[in-house]
C-alpha cells in the first residue's frame, strides 16, 4: 500500500511538472507556429518591381461621424446629428414611428429630438451667427441649448447659435408637431455664409468677400458644396486620407451590400456599429482634396460587399489617385470583436488548432482574398496599395502575417501604429506636466518615445526583408487613462496640458524625424481635430478652426511637411 502511495505521488509530481513545462513553453516561450520565411534575395529582386509604392509624406485619419466631432466635416450639421430614434428617453418620445431613413412618420402624441452640436469648444463653428434650417413637410421645429429661433418661413427657419457662459457649444432641435400626411423630413442645418467659386477652402459671410468670383451660398448650393471649407482647408495638406473612422467600420458587423449606409439617410451618425458615411461621400472627399483614399473593409463583409464597394471606388475615384485597401482594423487586438471572429473562422477553416495562430492565419488569408477582389474590380494593381497591419511592439506578429502562405507576395505595405506614451502608474503618479514628459522620455519605459523609435527601426528592417514598405496606419501621442470617466479626473488635466505644450510639438518633430530616418514611408497621423477628453487627446487640433499657433502637434506636422514634401 505504501509503495502504491509513493507511485501515485510520483506520478502526480511528474504530471505537475509536465503541466508547468507545457505552460512555460506555450505561454512564456510561445513557440513560433508560423516560421519566419522572408523571400530569398533572388526572389526579392523579382518581387520588388511588382510592388506598388506609397507616395506622400503624411496622411491623416478621419473621425467618427458624431454630434461632438470637432472636425465639422459637412456644411449640413444635421448629417452628424444623433439619430432621432437614439435619443429616447431623454429627448425623443417612445412611441414615435420612423421611416427606413430615420425620419419621423408619426409622433403619436410625442416629439422627435436630436442634438446636432455637443460639447464643442466655442469657435468650432461661427459663434453668434445665423444658421439656416431647411426642411420639407408641415409642422413645427423648436430649438434648444445654444440654438435660438430668429424667424420662421415656409420650409425654412433661421436660428442663432451662440456658446453660453461655459464657452461650450451644445445645440438641439425637436420636431414638436407635424402633419401625418406631410411629415417633416429632409432637415438640413446649414452653416452661415458660403464660398467664393474660386476657393473651396475658405468660408465667407457674403458676396462682398468674393472678388472677381461668384458667391455660392450654402443655402442655395449645399447639395453641391457638401464639405465644410474649414474641414477641406485642414485636410488638404494630408494627401492620404484613412477613412476607417468616417466609414463607421469599427465593430460594424455588416455583411451585405444592401445594408450599407445610404445617401438618403437622415443622418450618417449614430451608435458604434451603425454609423458611417456612404462610400459616395468618402470618394467625393478624396476627389475634392486630390488625396489618395484608404479604405478598411468590415470584418464580416461578404465577397459581394467587398466587390461592390471596390467597383464603386474603381469607377468614381479620380484615376490619378490610389486606393489603399486593408481588411478590418487591428484584427489581432483583444478589444475588438473581429479578433474573436478571426480566431473562430481560422479554427473553422482548419487553418490551425491554436486559437491565436488560427486568428493570425485567417487575417492574412482574408486580407489576400480581399486584395484579389479589389484587383479584379480595378483590372489590375497599378492604382492599389495593399496593406497588412501589424502591432508596432510585436515584430514577430508582422513576420507571421507576411510569412504565412507567402502573404508578402500579395502585400505592398506593412502598416504599424508606433504610438508613444507611458504606463498608467507613471501617469497617475504625475504631479505636473513635466512629470508626464519625463515619463514619456524615460529610456527604460516599454512605451515611451525611445521605445517607439526602437520599434520603428525593428519593423523597418523586417519590412525591408519581406520586400514591403513600412507605413503608419495611425500614430502620435497616446496619453490616456482609460479607467477615468470624467474630464477633470486626475491625471486628465495634465494630459491635456501636455498636448497643448510646445514641448509636445518638439517631441513630434523628434518622433517624425526618427520615423523618416528609420525608413518609414507615409505616416498617417491619428487624428483629425477632436476635443480633448477622458478618452484621449487624439486630435492634431482641438477643433477645426483652432489656429496653428495654438496647436503644437498640428504645427509640428506642417513643419515636417514643409521641410520634406516635394
Amino acid at each position: 500500500m505504501r509503495k502504491l502511495t509513493k507511485l501515485l505521488l510520483m506520478l502526480a509530481v511528474l504530471a505537475g511538472l509536465t503541466l508547468i513545462a507545457y505552460l512555460v513553453y506555450t505561454k512564456v516561450l510561445r513557440p513560433d507556429r508560423i516560421p519566419h520565411q522572408p523571400p530569398s534575395p533572388e526572389s526579392l529582386q523579382n518581387l520588388l518591381p511588382q510592388k506598388k509604392h506609397t507616395r506622400h509624406l503624411l496622411g491623416t485619419n478621419t473621425n467618427e461621424l458624431r454630434e461632438d466631432n470637432a472636425s465639422i466635416p459637412f456644411i449640413d450639421l444635421f448629417k452628424s446629428s444623433i439619430p432621432f430614434a437614439n435619443t429616447h428617453p431623454w429627448l425623443s418620445s417612445k412611441d414615435v414611428e420612423y421611416d427606413n431613413d430615420g425620419w419621423p412618420l408619426e409622433l403619436n402624441g410625442g416629439v422627435a429630438g436630436t442634438k446636432f452640436l455637443n460639447r464643442l469648444p466655442k469657435g468650432t463653428v461661427p459663434d453668434g451667427a445665423q444658421y439656416t434650417v431647411l426642411y420639407q413637410g408641415k409642422g413645427t421645429i423648436n430649438y434648444g441649448n445654444d440654438a435660438r429661433l430668429i424667424s420662421r418661413h415656409n420650409g425654412k427657419d433661421i436660428i442663432r447659435v451662440s456658446a453660453g457662459a461655459d464657452n461650450i457649444l451644445n445645440a438641439s432641435l425637436i420636431v414638436q408637431s407635424m402633419e401625418p400626411s406631410d411629415p417633416i423630413r429632409n432637415i438640413r442645418v446649414l452653416l452661415p455664409g458660403g464660398i467664393c467659386q474660386n476657393n473651396q477652402f475658405r468660408r465667407v459671410d457674403n458676396a462682398s468677400q468674393c472678388k472677381n468670383s461668384q458667391f455660392l451660398s450654402f443655402e442655395k448650393y449645399h447639395s453641391n458644396i457638401v464639405f465644410n471649407p474649414d474641414y477641406l482647408n485642414f485636410m488638404k495638406d494630408f494627401r492620404l486620407i484613412r477613412f476607417m473612422n468616417m466609414s463607421g467600420m469599427t465593430r460594424n458587423a455588416i455583411e451585405s451590400w444592401s445594408d450599407r449606409n445610404r445617401l438618403s439617410k437622415a443622418t450618417w451618425a449614430g451608435k458604434e456599429g451603425q454609423r458611417g458615411a456612404p462610400v459616395e461621400v468618402m470618394v467625393a472627399l478624396a476627389n475634392r482634396l486630390n488625396a489618395d483614399a484608404w479604405f478598411a473593409m468590415p470584418y464580416k463583409a461578404s465577397d459581394e460587399y467587398v466587390t461592390r464597394f471596390a467597383e464603386y471606388v474603381a469607377q468614381h475615384l479620380d484615376p490619378s489617385l490610389k486606393a489603399y485597401i486593408e481588411y478590418t482594423n487591428e484584427a489581432w487586438n483583444n478589444i475588438f470583436p473581429h479578433r474573436r471572429y478571426a480566431i473562430d473562422n481560422g479554427i473553422a477553416l482548419g487553418l490551425d488548432k491554436h486559437p491565436e495562430t488560427a486568428g493570425i492565419k485567417f487575417y492574412a488569408k482574408r486580407s489576400t482574398d480581399i486584395f484579389k477582389l479589389w484587383e479584379n474590380a480595378f483590372n489590375g494593381r497599378s492604382r492599389l496599395v495593399r496593406v497588412i497591419s501589424g502591432w508596432s511592439a510585436n515584430h514577430k506578429l508582422s513576420s507571421q502575417l507576411l510569412s504565412y502562405n507567402q502573404t508578402h507576395q500579395h502585400t505592398d505595405a506593412l502598416a504599424i501604429a508606433p504610438y508613444f506614451y507611458t504606463d498608467l502608474d507613471s501617469l497617475r503618479a504625475a504631479k505636473s506636466t513635466e512629470d508626464i514628459f519625463d515619463a514619456v522620455l524615460d529610456k527604460g519605459s516599454r512605451y515611451g518615445l525611445p521605445a517607439s523609435i526602437r520599434q520603428m527601426q525593428q519593423q523597418a528592417k523586417l519590412a525591408k526583408a519581406f520586400g514591403v514598405e513600412l507605413i503608419a496606419y495611425e500614430g502620435g501621442q497616446h496619453l490616456v487613462d482609460w479607467e477615468t470617466r470624467t474630464v477633470d479626473q486626475h491625471p486628465n488635466p495634465l494630459l491635456y496640458s501636455a498636448n497643448r505644450s510646445p514641448k509636445m510639438g518638439a517631441l513630434y518633430t523628434e518622433y517624425l524625424e526618427a520615423w523618416k530616418h528609420a525608413g518609414g514611408k507615409t505616416f498617417v497621423h491619428f487624428s483629425a481635430p477632436r476635443i480633448y477628453s477622458w478618452y484621449g487627446s487624439w486630435g492634431a487640433k482641438e477643433h477645426i478652426r483652432q489656429e496653428r499657433s495654438e496647436a503644437p502637434k498640428y504645427d509640428a506636422l506642417l513643419r515636417y511637411l514643409e521641410q520634406y514634401e516635394n
